[in-house]
């Protein structure tokens, strides 16, 4: 579609974000949690909604909650209810989910998002608890093509449920949203937010306006955003489609539509339900949720250090800039292994550096994550320590690096066994500085007739003899001397 019709249009988004909470057992029984066990092995009458079987709620669950409504600078209720959200589907034993609606645990939160250097303030409608539903199995089976499968192991899992104000308004803030919201849940331990294993998971409200209009259009649900990337491109999709629709004259239908990964496109899945199509009611079984001002004093004074705070503390106590800090602060997990570098003696600048350059890149490259990092903050400190001190160069660590994110083995051990010690010893130095300048009369002439440009090649070269070993300043100096004999 063309730029300039594109640009007569303005996106509305809003995100519906459902974060599983870090619980070893589920919101209303004491089935285990874990992911990965045999299907339908975590499961008891509460769960499976047996006759007679009453829920209790999980008072961690609750907490849990809390913290991520203060994280949220959200407004906690006194006094919240849970309700049933009647509809029938097979991943719902009980004919209901077990949810808020009128009364959610907290309201009118907000979360600050950083856009080209800009700050924009998103706001957040609500945050509720609620249990997750089973899950259904439609293919990897023999008879995959007659028949479908459920497993009722998360089926009770806690869940909170992040509803955000309309205030999105294209897929790069929907996607900055996301990544920020994340942040928070993985700081504050709320959360694993493990995407693959459906620890957090997005729907996402999308309608489009003509640039300035007041009124908003009729919005579509897009869902099966399992990733951040799927969610920035299907939002892209659905905003040219429903574009295109009032283009050609016709009116977008409100519908639930689901993004196809194989084809790059949404797809329509249901026309999109009301609140009345579930016959909310309060759940007769169990209590309001109370929360005093006494709890919510207690989770605020065990909440951890959260993403702003932290950054700016690398900032104003490490020197840092602000994009070294951004980035060393990016996850929680990153944070914690560089302040334990640098509490193992590793200058704050320099870990800084060998962290978001060497580090980084050597994980991304062998797939891992920083929590299954082979070389222990400890061992990196020890590595940077013997740069400092001088006995082994800056291009020696590097390659001593690679061999302990390859081995394992600390650094002592690798300098050791590869002979990688720092030459000092002038006399050697020299002996091969002469050399080099030997082999390359014409380029000693250009540097004697005033062309430096050709003292890196030098430079390079007396390296290259002494495999990075040779102590930089005194390749300088030695070269300069014996180039102006």
């Amino acid at each position: 579609m063309a730029p300039e019709v594109m640009a007569r249009y303005e996106a509305v988004i809003g995100l519906e974000v459902h974060a599983q909470l870090k619980t070893q057992t589920k919101a209303f029984c004491a089935c285990s949690t874990r992911f990965g066990d045999a299907p339908n092995t975590n499961t008891c009458p509460v769960c499976l909604g047996l006759p007679g079987a009453l829920p209790v709620l999980n008072r961690k669950a609750r907490d849990l909650a809390v913290r991520t409504s203060l994280a949220l600078h959200c407004k906690i209720q006194e006094r919240s209810v849970f309700a049933r959200k009647n509809y029938f589907y097979p991943d719902l034993p009980k004919g209901y989910q077990i949810s808020m609606y009128e009364l959610p645990l907290a309201l009118a939160g907000r979360l600050e998002v950083e856009l080209e250097g800009a700050t924009k303030r998103i706001g957040i409608t609500r945050l509720h608890m609620e249990e997750d539903a089973a899950k259904n199995l439609h293919e990897g089976f023999a008879d995959s093509d007659r028949w479908s499968y459920i497993d009722y192991n998360r089926c009770g899992v806690p869940l909170i449920e992040i509803v955000s104000e309309p205030d999105i308004r294209s897929p790069t803030e929907a996607y900055s949203y996301l990544t920020t919201l994340k942040q928070v849940l993985e700081y504050t331990d709320v959360s694993d937010c493990n995407m693959e294993a459906g620890s957090l998971r997005c729907d996402a409200n999308v309608s489009v306006r003509l640039r300035g209009a007041e009124q908003f259009g009729t919005k579509v649900e897009a869902k099966n955003l399992n990733s951040f990337r799927y969610l920035a491109h299907a939002l892209e999709y659905e905003i040219e489609r429903q574009i295109g629709v009032l283009e050609s004259g016709g009116s977008v239908t409100q519908e639930t539509r689901l993004w196809n990964v194989a084809t790059g496109r949404t797809e329509p899945m249901r026309s999109k339900e009301f609140a009345h199509d579930y016959r909310y009611f309060p759940d007769p079984d169990l209590l309001p949720v109370s929360v005093s001002e006494k709890l919510i004093e207690e989770v605020r004074g065990a909440m951890p250090e959260l993403p702003d705070a932290r950054r700016a503390r690398f900032a104003r106590n490490y020197g840092l800039t602000p994009y070294d800090a951004g980035v060393l602060s990016g996850t929680r997990a990153l944070a914690d292994y560089f302040e334990a570098a640098v509490r193992a003696g590793a200058p704050a600048k320099t870990a800084a550096n060998w962290i978001s350059t060497e580090l980084l890149r050597w994980l991304k490259e062998a797939g891992k994550e920083i929590e299954n990092c082979p070389v222990e903050p400890a061992a990196l400190a020890e590595l940077l320590a013997k740069m400092e001190s001088g006995e082994i160069t800056a291009a020696s660590g590097k390659k001593v690096f690679a061999t302990m994110f390859e081995t394992g083995k600390g650094a002592a051990a690798i300098i050791a066994a590869e002979g990688l010690a720092q030459i000092t010893d002038t006399r050697a130095i020299e002996k091969i500085a002469r050399a080099v300048v030997a082999k390359s009369p014409d380029n000693a002439a250009k540097y004697r007739s005033g062309n430096e440009g050709v003292f890196k090649f030098f430079v390079g070269q007396v390296m290259r003899e002494t495999r990075g070993q040779a102590n930089p300043q005194l390749v300088n100096e030695i070269l300069k001397r014996v180039l102006m004999e």
